[in-house]
């Protein structure tokens, strides 16, 4: 039972791996309120469904002021919810975004925009 129960958890854990890409580096782009907050190299790591997650290029730095990382989570076409991860570990929810028609690249939001190019 022990190696059944084993041999599950390995293989759930596996699958949750799976959903997730080797990070790369990309260009990128955070606006708040229509001002440049971040504009530069970051790291980018895809996740299932489109979805993905932004963080600094440089090791240790906030990708923008006090966030760490920014998460573009996919809950539609064309819609997702965007979060990002306080220096703190605080996880903050910035809001829906659609999908720009213009940059498909780009998400926006009700005062804020994130790019992955």
């Amino acid at each position: 039972m022990k190696t059944k129960l084993a041999a599950s958890a390995l293989f759930l854990l596996m699958g949750s791996m799976s959903s997730f890409a080797a990070e790369r580096p990309v260009k990128c782009a955070v606006e708040s309120a229509g001002v440049p907050a971040f504009h530069g190299s970051c790291f980018f790591q895809s996740e299932k469904g489109g979805s993905f997650t932004l963080r600094s290029a440089k090791k240790g730095a906030d990708l923008v002021e006090d966030i760490s990382s920014v998460s573009v989570d996919v809950v539609a076409k064309d819609v997702a919810e965007v979060r990002g991860l306080t220096s703190s570990g605080m996880n903050s929810r910035w809001g829906d975004a659609r999908r720009s028609n213009k940059e498909r690249a780009c998400w926006v939001g009700a005062d804020f925009r994130v790019c992955a190019w």
